[in-house]
């Protein structure tokens, strides 16, 4: 068993260091695409409401896995271009994360008192000014612990882009039995490996929930 781990090792922490490194680009632009099409859900104008609300319901009305074949083998066929898998899983990945996001930003905006925004255009502050002054740095406070929850559930996700061939942490064990035939073994790596790392962000959301309630 020893002499298992210690040959195995080496190839699961490729593919953790590559689950990591896909979860964390993805959370960043998911980042992005969240605080936009949340911004857009609250808009006084329909036609942006409209269109955030179009988003976040294909998102999540549709699986990941469907995504991520849909943009590596549906896109290229039909606009004739060649995308990598590690490309094509991000996107899927930045995509899905950006929509549950998006319900983040939005309840979290939503979540401040509208006495702020009204005390600070009292004060004369433009929308888009009180908005990142005054109501943004409230409501992010809040979402800590979501978007850090959100962190721990696409890293999970990243699982799922082994079907286009990314070969990150759940990969490198199918190939790693594939030449063992070790299966009980490596899925027990494979699982520890997800547990000690998402115990640890786990740790870290509940310390800086804690922090933020004092």
């Amino acid at each position: 068993m020893w002499d298992l781990f210690v040959s195995s090792f080496p190839s699961l922490m490729d593919g953790m260091l590559m689950t990591l490194r896909i979860t964390v680009v993805a959370l960043l632009a998911a980042s992005v695409i969240g605080f936009i099409i949340g911004l857009m859900n609250i808009s006084h104008f329909k036609a942006l409401r409209a269109a955030a609300i179009a988003y976040i319901d294909l998102i999540r009305g549709t699986p990941l896995i469907v995504q991520a074949f849909f943009i590596y083998f549906g896109l290229p066929s039909v606009l004739d271009f060649r995308i990598t898998a590690l490309t094509a899983g991000t996107i899927a990945l930045s995509l899905n994360a950006g929509a549950y996001m998006a319900e983040i930003f939005r309840a979290g905006i939503q979540s401040v008192d509208k006495g702020q925004m009204e005390a600070a255009r009292s004060l004369g502050l433009p929308y888009r000014r009180a908005m990142l002054k005054v109501i943004m740095p409230q409501a992010i406070q809040r979402m800590i612990p979501a978007i850090l929850n959100q962190f721990v559930i696409s890293l999970k996700d990243t699982s799922i882009l082994s079907a286009i061939g990314i070969r990150e942490l759940t990969q490198s064990g199918e190939i790693i039995i594939a030449g063992n035939y070790k299966s009980f073994e490596i899925w027990g790596m494979v699982g520890l490996m997800y547990f000690v790392v998402i115990t640890m962000l786990s740790y870290v959301s509940r310390r800086i929930e804690r922090y933020y309630r004092l």
